[in-house]
């Protein structure tokens, strides 16, 4: 099984290429990494090609595609979505989705509770709690990110870019990984793909958890003569 596994969820431009044999796992052959908050649409496309150049894998060897789904700017989430759907509609081959804070949470390894963090804007955070990597506990939400540790634990760890926004509220110690990769992605699809008990798949739809900033302008104004 073969498959390219990307997230233009946040500021990170994430591509990974991962082949899964029984009894071997899962195996990357390819990954390319860039961060830019304004580029997704640009740098998509040609690290997709790079990836599999690199691996010397043509599209019709792909089996699946796995897309992070956000929660994230709605631009952005778009940019992949559109490309993930289109890829699996041209080749006949399922998509599957993913929440960007588990894949963020996948990457951690962690097996005791903590918190991912990652930017809403509008001085907000999208948050979710986990009981481990494998295992989310609350959420995912967007809010203040006072929401994220009310009720938690005393020193709940926090992962994730969001964090370090606001230090007076997580300290200065935001833990590490601040993004998400597609490598953690394509191990947590091809886990849950062979049966494991680990995050849900989700279809290839955004999960937005409020209104998009840029709206679709209304009727005009009447103007009337005095």
């Amino acid at each position: 099984m073969l498959v390219l596994a990307f997230d233009t969820a946040t500021a990170a431009i994430t591509v990974a290429l991962y082949e899964w044999t029984p009894g071997e796992g899962a195996v990357p052959r390819g990954v390319a990494e860039a961060v830019d908050r304004r580029r997704h649409t640009e740098l998509l496309t040609p690290s997709i090609a790079g990836v599999m150049a690199e691996a010397g894998a043509a599209p019709a060897d792909l089996s699946a595609v796995a897309v992070g789904v956000g929660p994230g700017p709605y631009t952005g989430l778009r940019v992949g979505l559109v490309t993930a759907r289109s890829m699996g509609d041209a080749l006949s081959i399922p998509v599957h989705g993913a929440c960007t804070l588990d894949i963020i949470a996948w990457a951690t390894g962690r097996t005791e509770p903590f918190a991912v963090v990652t930017d809403a804007r509008r001085k907000e955070v999208y948050w979710a709690r986990y009981h481990s990597c494998r295992a989310r506990a609350t959420g995912p939400a967007v809010g203040a990110p006072s929401d994220v540790l009310d009720g938690a634990p005393a020193g709940l760890p926090v992962v994730g870019e969001g964090a370090t926004l606001f230090p007076d509220v997580f300290g200065e110690g935001a833990h590490e990984p601040l993004l998400p990769t597609a490598t953690a992605l394509a191990e947590l699809t091809v886990a849950r793909l062979a049966g494991m008990k680990v995050p849900e798949l989700l279809p290839p739809e955004p999960l937005y958890l409020r209104r998009p900033d840029a709206r679709e302008p209304g009727p005009r104004k009447k103007v009337t003569r005095a």
